[in-house]
């Protein structure tokens, strides 16, 4: 009976440390992905700023968001 509740809690252990790992990974990937400000928000922050948002300068801005991102990741 021992042996089994023991075996119980070892199984209960690792698939709590397994499931923490594994959420924050699809987390990470997740937001790396879809980052939390899409360009259509930037756009709107930008014409509320009085600067007139070119698809360059969008581009140029989502794109060092990305890279920023993935470098805070490692």
């Amino acid at each position: 009976m021992g042996m089994y509740i023991l075996i119980f809690v070892i199984g209960a252990a690792l698939g709590v440390i397994g499931g923490f790992f594994g959420a924050r990974q699809y987390m990470k990937k997740y937001l790396q992905e879809n980052p939390p400000i899409s360009e259509d928000m930037m756009r709107t922050m930008m014409m509320q700023m009085g600067q007139k948002p070119s698809e360059r300068k969008l581009n140029q801005m989502m794109t060092s968001m990305k890279a920023q991102a993935r470098k805070a990741g490692k």
